[in-house]
């Protein structure tokens, strides 16, 4: 009998899904509407790009979500951009394509507009141009 709830425990442990990987938040919206294996895949690349891998900022530009779990989706983007700074984040987004960027300005717009980077529950009007000069000034400029 011990084995068998000891067994349960184990697996209900190791099926949860991560709202906070590496300190980065993700937003209900997306973290409710992806499995279990998306959820993991989301991960691994949230701890690759904060370790500056471009390929895994690619494929996390591409991550599948819906409307609100892609403003979470850029929520995630924003706490990268302020965790690991402009200058590293936009040493990555300098191998990516026109159309990655575009997108990325986007989610970065999102995610702090409807982001909790505002820390108070107030929606502020957090601008791109504001808040990451460097980085909003490099993909207008590509």
């Amino acid at each position: 009998m011990n084995k068998i709830f000891y067994l349960i425990i184990l697996l209900t442990f190791i099926s949860c899904k991560k709202g906070n990987i590496d300190g980065i938040l993700i937003g209900d919206a997306l973290l409710d509407n992806q499995s279990l294996s998306e959820n993991r895949r989301l991960g691994l690349l949230i701890t690759s790009t904060l370790e500056g891998n471009h390929n895994s900022l690619r494929r996390l530009n591409n991550f599948p979500c819906d409307s609100a779990g892609c403003y979470d989706l850029g929520y995630v983007i924003t706490q990268i951009i302020y965790k690991i700074g402009e200058s590293n984040f936009n040493k990555m987004i300098d191998k990516l394509d026109e159309k990655e960027i575009g997108s990325i300005g986007g989610y970065i717009a999102v995610g702090l507009q409807y982001g909790d980077n505002n820390y108070d529950g107030k929606m502020d009007d957090k601008k791109s141009e504001n808040e990451f000069p460097i980085l909003m000034k490099a993909l207008n400029e590509k």
